[in-house]
């Protein structure tokens, strides 16, 4: 199995361009404590096959002889219970084992993330044992996911825990178990598909942007380069082997001596002023930094952190920390300029030339995209509707959970008989133990499966009337304000977003259900008026995605936002416009939509009439008076 996984890895040396990238996998394979890297770039940039190729220029790693959590055999603050056991017998054996890249899917569940009981050893020796999960095989490996920003919230807050403990701790059913995991987390992503929650893009130590070579003479030769490998794998690798091997031996040194790789106090200055300036807040970046410093330093077979090594540093762990306003990416940080390289060493600048091997695609200093462009009142404050009693009628939405069973994610709370076949995919194991010891033996009907408590998925439809009506008092100009501000409310959720803008005879979906809150914005800030108010288009429409989102989506909330003065002046079919929108809000209605109204008139004496209390009034809406 091994040698036929050798033949089909792509050779890490033969990667043609992404210098940086490659660069930033080679300093975590130097230090892991740097803390993994994110790569982030579009689809079809070879960021997985940079992930995978890297496992095979690892070196060996020794760990205690059948030990499944690979722990280490000179350290017992990283050893398991078991491990220390021997230790302190003198009863420890050694063996290599090689690094590997262990994956992280998508589907995957609490308990395979995490271990679960192993049911043979507590039926036969009623004992507490763990049958190890995917932390216990990446302890002291790499741990990839694929898309990392379409991870499930709970599985990504699991692994924050365990990333900065260092340990999986398991506290389930009265049983404790515990046993170290420390990973290099690697994470890849596609930006297009969603954003990242910024406690997770903090806790990746480096950050890449990764785009697609554009030297023509570059691509020819990663074409050159996969067909070969496709038509030949054995022969492809053994051209690179040597380059392979000398891989290797440069990241076995490097891991030798850089530990007593040194950095100046001038350059510490350096760097710590720059991370001020740049409004980073977290003392994480000045630790990752160094350490990224010093393993590119040793990766030079140095022992003196030279200007060039920090600024190199400063590129990969700066950019994903700078503060952000939300859903922005991340942006090149203000790196120190050549000038500045008078204020360190003076020898340490001469030899920077001979070692200045630029890793770097991109200008310092340039901005991404910005947002800040659309003409809104940042400060709008909104008029709250009351009921009857005077009441608020909004407080503000939460998570929404449900209780699930036979769907093993999310987290058990408790456990239950099974009413369908199909519930018995989530046995619960412990529970179903105990209901068999107090019966005599295990009978169908002893069965239990768990009962867990997911959060629900939830689609948040922005309906933005840009007809002509909106442009009298800059209604347009206070509804921009009031979807940004709605898009923000998304990014903190994590809800999917979607905008449908209305005008003319018909609504438009602008952009589907996303998590890229930043192209929302890009289309808000597009947004043309004029023409007549199709409001029975828009309610059909989201209607429509509703519909799409909750068969993709199970248990799924949709939340739909009007924002509108409501002077609907077009049909769909011809008939009355008030009988049409009662028919679709009884429909909006019946289809447990959530609805919000932005009422746009604020308090101007307008004779139009508006439809607004006609679909409070069906829908039970909340309204906002602007």
């Amino acid at each position: 199995m091994e040698a036929r996984e050798k033949r089909l890895i792509f050779p890490f040396s033969a990667i043609v361009g992404q210098e940086k990238a490659k660069l930033a996998l080679l300093c975590n394979a130097v230090n892991p404590a740097i803390g993994g890297v994110l790569l982030s770039g579009d689809k079809g940039t070879g960021k997985s096959t940079m992930v995978r190729a890297l496992a095979d220029v690892l070196p060996e790693i020794e760990v205690v002889k059948g030990c499944p959590f690979n722990c280490n055999p000179y350290n017992e603050l990283e050893m398991c219970e078991i491990c220390r056991e021997k230790a302190k017998k003198g009863e420890i054996e050694i063996e290599k084992r090689k690094m590997r890249v262990v994956d992280l899917p998508l589907s995957v569940t609490v308990d395979r993330l995490v271990g679960t009981i192993d049911i043979e050893k507590a039926l036969k020796e009623g004992i507490k044992a763990l049958q190890p999960g995917i932390l216990a095989e990446a302890n002291r490996n790499i741990l990839y996911i694929d898309e990392v920003n379409l991870l499930d919230d709970y599985i990504a807050d699991i692994l924050l825990d365990s990333s900065a403990m260092g340990w999986n701790v398991i506290e389930r059913e009265g049983i404790s178990l515990a046993h170290p995991s420390r990973f290099i987390l690697v994470g890849s992503m596609n930006p297009e598909e969603g954003e990242l929650r910024p406690q997770i893009l903090d806790r990746f130590g480096l950050f890449v942007r990764i785009e697609a070579i554009k030297d023509v003479d570059e691509r020819i030769e990663i074409i050159r380069r996969v067909e070969e490998f496709q038509a030949d794998p054995i022969a492809f690798r053994k051209k690179f082997e040597k380059e392979q091997k000398k891989l290797r031996e440069r990241i076995i040194k490097a891991r030798e001596i850089v530990n007593k790789v040194e950095i100046d106090d001038d350059l510490l200055k350096l760097l710590v002023k720059t991370i001020i300036e740049n409004g980073i807040r977290t003392h994480r970046a000045e630790i990752v930094t160094v350490r990224t410093a010093k393993a590119i330093a040793a990766l030079d077979c140095r022992k003196r952190v030279t200007f060039e090594d920090l600024k190199k540093a400063m590129e990969l762990t700066l950019p994903h920390r700078i503060k952000l306003k939300p859903f922005e990416p991340p942006q090149q940080p203000k790196l120190p300029e050549n000038s500045q390289k008078k204020e360190v060493n003076k020898e340490q600048s001469k030899q920077n030339h001979k070692h200045n091997h630029s890793h770097s695609g991109h200008g310092i200093g340039n901005r991404e995209l910005q947002f800040d462009s659309v003409d809104v009142d940042l400060d709008l404050k909104l008029n709250v509707s009351r009921n009857r009693e005077g009441r608020r009628t909004w407080r503000g939405s939460r998570d929404e959970r449900a209780t699930v069973v036979g769907y093993p994610h999310g987290y058990p709370v408790s456990h239950t008989i099974p009413l369908k076949s199909d519930q018995l995919c989530d046995i619960d194991i412990p529970a179903t133990i105990r209901a068999s010891a107090l019966n005599g033996g295990i009978k169908p009907e002893h069965l239990r499966v768990r009962v867990r408590k997911i959060r629900v998925p939830r689609l948040t439809v922005i309906l933005l009337d840009s007809s002509g009506s909106m442009v009298a008092m800059k209604r347009i100009r206070v509804a921009k304000g009031i979807a940004k501000k709605l898009i923000e409310n998304s990014y903190v959720k994590r809800d999917s977003l979607a905008l449908v803008v209305f005008k003319g005879y018909s609504a438009e979906v602008l952009v589907p259900p996303t998590r890229n809150y930043s192209k929302v914005l890009q289309a808000l800030e597009n947004v043309k008026t004029g023409g007549r108010t199709p409001l029975s288009s828009a309610l059909r429409v989201l209607l429509l995605l509703a519909k799409s989102f909750r068969l993709k989506n199970k248990n799924s909330v949709v939340r739909g936002i009007l924002i509108s003065d409501g002077k609907a002046n077009v049909a769909l079919e011809g008939k009355s416009i008030k009988e049409e929108i009662q028919r679709l809000a009884h429909a909006i209605k019946k289809n447990k939509i959530k609805m919000e109204i932005y009422d746009t008139r604020a308090k101007a004496i307008d004779p139009a009439p508006s439809y607004i209390g006609l679909l409070s009034e069906i829908l039970q809406a909340q309204v906002h008076e602007i």
